[in-house]
This record gives C-alpha cells, structure tokens and sequence, in this order.
C-alpha cells in the first residue's frame, strides 16, 4: 500500500474555508489542514440539527478563525471568500427523512444556497479551489453493485434530488465560468466527530450511543450490504481532490475497503466495543419507501486518476470510533 502523500506544500500559508467547519468532516478536515500550516476559517450555523459542534475543534480551536454564519446568507458569503484559495463545502442537511418532512428547508441548504454561493465565488473569487461533498444517495437503488460514476442518478428522496442539483451547479461554474470544482460522492463516512444522538447523519453514530449506554441495537432489515469509508480516508480523498490537476471538472466516488451486511456490522460493533447485542426489526414503512437497498461503491476512478484508496477496514474504524466516544460521549448527546 502506498505512503499518504505529503500535502504540506500545497497547504502550507494559504487560506482555507470549510463551509459546515464545525461538524464532522469538516473538523476532521480542520484539524489536519492546521497541521499542514493552513490558515483555516471554519463557517457554520450551528442549528441544533445540522451536527456542528463546538467540541469538534477542542484544542485547536485558537488556531481557527470561527464565524457563526449560515449559507444561506447570500450577504455575509463575499466578505468570507474574499481572499481564500481553497473552499471546501461540506455545508448542507443531511437527513433523508427530515428533507421528506420538511422538504423546503432541504431545497433552501442543499440547492438554492448552492447556487448562491458559487455566484458568490463567481463574482468575488473565481479562481477559488472548490471541493463539494455530494452523496451516493444520488444513485437511488443500485441497478448494479458496485456502483461507479456512469450508473443512472435516479434519487429516492429530496435530499438526493437536492444534492444532485448543489452537485450539477458546481460542474456547471466550473466548466463555464472557470470555477475550478470538484465534487466527492461519499458513502456512509464514519469516524471521530460524527452525530450520535440520532440518525441525521448516520445510524452508525446512534448504534455507538445505544451500545455504550448499554442498550440494544435495532437493525432495520438487516441484509442490506454497505461500505464505510473512515473519516480520515475521506478527508485525504479531500486533500487531493483540492490538489490534484486532474480533479478539476471532475466527479469521484469514494468507498471502503470491502462492504459488509447491516446484521454483520452491528455484530462487529458489539465485538469492538466488547458487550451490548442487538435486535433486527422490520423496516418502519416511511423508511422502507425510500431505502436504497444494497449499495457499495467502485471507487476505482478515483484511485486511477487522484491515487486515493481507503486505508482503514471496517474493523479499525469501529475500533478508533468507539474508543473516542467512550471518552466524548456526553459531549454529543
């Protein structure tokens, strides 16, 4: 397996703005930027729902510059990217049920504040470096497996039909106005600094909750077949997304290493954390109307074109995972 590459160079003294900085990827993200000698600004609403969390950066946070905004503010955007020479958008909501009940809000993040602020990056900084954080939720239920970035994009849920527009409006400003964009279709990132009091993000963080407070996992269904992808390997995949001559203008999966069952994965976690058991339930019918089925990602594209390839098994995740909540839980209920 190749060494990381070495990203120091590239990052060393230039700014840097994470929109959706103080939640999970975008810590992450933060965090290894300001040891490469970034000048970071983080950029985030804190709104209950949408994960950001000031505990993400403790013990780094006075190397950042913090600012409370919202993308949807078209009026702040120009004076925060005045000046950056990477964006890295992680800004959105993503919660599949939640863009289903209260759809209008999902459209406002993932879609009309997309456009607002590549119009932004248009008028005020179009040389600016973006990278977009997209979904493989775009993809809808797999006609194959895995699946690569020439399947069908047939969303089964707003938030899909959401970020597949935030992901068109990227390419479109990068191919015609010169706004030099990349977009990242991730699949169920998990790590360190991910929401686990309840599924707005991943279900993996509720069965972490749930395990370490000594209650049961539901496993709904039970046999459907995902990948995971550690934080740490998304955040690289980011790194040279961002670097990368080739990633310009270009669309990338990203993938674990190897895919496992649902039933298998919550009996992996009780074997990582050491107790707890769970249960396998039916699907709730609401959920059940837009479940994708089976789905794992091919993210050879990436790997030819960037030389990114995932790193940590599903083990190792769940085992690096687990012991940071053992100590931070009660920081993210």
């Amino acid at each position: 397996m190749k060494s990381r590459p070495s990203f120091a160079p590239a990052f060393r003294g230039k700014r840097v703005l994470i929109t959706g900085g103080l939640g999970f990827i975008g810590s992450n993200l933060a965090r290894t930027l300001v040891g490469l000698g970034a000048k970071v600004t983080l950029l985030d609403s804190l709104i209950p729902e949408y994960g950001g969390n000031r505990r993400n950066v403790r013990g780094f946070e006075h190397k950042l510059d913090i600012n409370l905004s919202d993308v949807r503010d078209r009026h702040s955007l120009p004076e925060f990217l005045r000046g950056q020479h990477f964006l890295f958008n992680l800004a959105g909501q993503t919660s599949h049920m939640d863009s289903m009940t209260d759809p209008e809000t999902d459209l406002e993040i993932n879609c009309r504040a997309q456009l607002t602020l590549l119009e932004a990056c248009r008028r005020h900084n179009p040389q600016l470096r973006v990278v977009f954080a997209s979904t493989r939720q775009i993809y809808g239920r797999p006609d194959y497996l895995p699946v690569d970035e020439k399947h069908p994009l047939r969303p089964v849920d707003v938030n899909g039909i959401n970020k597949l527009a935030g992901e068109e409006y990227h390419l479109l400003y990068s191919e015609v106005h010169g706004v030099p964009g990349t977009v990242l279709r991730l699949t169920n990132t998990i790590g360190p600094r991910m929401r686990v009091k309840d599924a707005r993000q991943t279900f993996v963080g509720v069965w972490i909750k749930q395990i370490l407070e000594r209650k049961p996992i539901e496993v709904w269904g039970g046999e459907q077949l995902r990948d995971f992808t550690y934080v740490d390997d998304a955040v690289e995949a980011f790194l040279l997304a961002a670097t990368h001559p080739s990633a310009v203008g270009r669309v990338f999966n990203l993938g674990g290493v190897g895919h496992i069952s649902l039933r298998e994965l919550a009996k992996e976690l009780v074997a990582v954390a050491g107790r707890g058991s769970y249960r396998v339930k039916p699907f709730p019918a609401a959920r059940r109307k837009i479940d994708i089925g089976d789905y794992y990602s091919d993210c050879g594209l990436i790997g030819r074109e960037l030389g990114w390839q995932p790193r940590t098994t599903i083990r190792q995740a769940l085992t690096k995972t687990v012991a940071y909540y053992r100590r931070e839980l009660k920081h993210y209920l």
